[in-house]
């Protein structure tokens, strides 16, 4: 692949990404509808190709990551994020620097990490890192906060894992003051303290907008909700309907800490893949997700492969796992908003050696098939209770 231009022909669409170097004048204003929005995610893992045992080279990975990300704004996505992992095999630890990057190859989508690991990290770097991305990008900057599902981090950064809990409480609590003033005093137990200092440089929009990543316990739910940050919620699998009280938690805490309901977001997040007919993004995805599981996300001892008939259980037209034709994606967030009322739908798609021709025809797909048709079913359900 010749990283400096790359031509992506699907039907009646035809992109060329390459270097520009005219930078946007495009402003978000709070006038524009708010609609639901959709978006897309990456981790950035470097896996070896299930198919031909292919490794590609950070530098090549990252290459398509800017890439998707260009192909998904000119689709009209509304969100590309982008994860922090420190280990070999990923390619994505520093997500403000590639997000700059982006910021300079887009337009308009908005652009936020995927999580920030904000234990093992300064919210005073974290903030003045996202507030310099937000004035290049011309306030299209957000950031979403977590405790991390890996842990290599805390060794790296001289962190103690016993603190994990009260460290992400913390520095959440730092964050969320950084964000509201432009001076600040605070004490704290994992820091030094802040005495009248100067937080710069300030966003382009009034605040950063926060999201909290949770990933399935009632105590994250609240602590979203109380902080009044915007909940993102990992659903990469099983039946949606065990996460309803999750949200009901988040919404709760929020209301009863004084926030108002309509400012709760709710984001659902998902491993994904689109293709013409669910048949095909099923035999498609099961040896990339088979293999991403294998190496990601099995405990010790489990990491032999997945089979298919599990796979195929996993991606039953019930589940949450978002693969299949755009008429059943349709379905599967349109079902899950009945369940959760959310504002967003995330997806990831790029993982375990997917190849990026069938990464950028699933974005097409998203943003040609699916977005259309769930704004349309949304908004005429709510028409009906106005």
């Amino acid at each position: 692949m010749n990283n400096s231009l790359i031509v992506l022909k699907r039907t009646k669409v035809v992109f060329v990404i390459k270097e520009e170097t005219e930078i946007s004048g495009l402003l978000r204003t709070e006038k524009q509808p708010k609609e639901f929005e959709f978006g897309i995610y990456t981790l950035g893992d470097l896996s070896p190709s299930p198919v031909d045992g292919f490794i590609p080279n950070p530098r090549a990975r990252m290459k398509e990551i800017v890439a998707a990300a260009m192909l998904a704004d000119e689709a009209g996505i509304d969100v590309f994020g982008v994860g922090e992992h420190h280990r070999l095999d990923f390619v994505l630890t520093s997500p403000p620097v590639v997000l700059a990057a982006i910021a300079h190859a887009t337009k308009r989508i908005k652009l936020t990490s995927a999580t920030t690991v904000l234990g093992t990290s300064d919210p005073v770097r974290v903030f003045e890192d996202f507030s310099t991305l937000d004035l290049l990008s011309d306030g299209r900057a957000e950031v979403i906060v977590g405790r991390g599902a890996y842990i290599e981090s805390f060794p790296l950064f001289g962190y103690e894992l016993s603190d994990y809990k009260e460290l992400f409480q913390e520095k959440l609590g730092l964050l969320l003051e950084l964000n509201e003033h432009e001076r600040i005093s605070w004490t704290g137990n994992f820091r030094s303290a802040l005495i009248e200092s100067e937080i710069s440089p300030r966003p382009f929009q009034p605040r950063l907008p926060l999201w909290i990543g949770v990933g399935g316990t009632p105590q994250s739910a609240e602590l979203a909700g109380q902080s009044g940050a915007g909940m993102a919620l990992a659903i990469l699998g099983g039946d949606p309907a065990k996460f309803k009280p999750l949200v009901e938690t988040y919404r709760k805490a929020g209301i009863q800490a004084g926030h108002k309901l309509e400012a709760l977001q709710v984001a659902i997040t998902s491993h994904g893949y689109i293709a013409n007919t669910t048949e095909q993004a099923m035999n498609d995805y099961y040896p990339h997700y088979a293999n991403y599981v294998s190496r990601f996300m099995s405990g010790p001892g489990q990491s032999a492969l997945m089979s298919r008939e599990h796979f195929d259980t996993l991606a039953d037209p019930l589940s949450a796992l978002a693969v299949g034709s755009p008429e059943l994606l349709v379905e599967k967030i349109l079902a899950q908003h009945e369940l959760f009322g959310h504002n967003r739908f995330m997806a990831q798609f790029d993982i375990g050696g997917m190849p990026f021709s069938k990464v950028a025809s699933s974005i097409e797909l998203l943003a040609t098939k699916v977005m259309p048709v769930v704004r349309k079913e949304l908004r005429k359900r709510a028409s009906k209770t106005d």
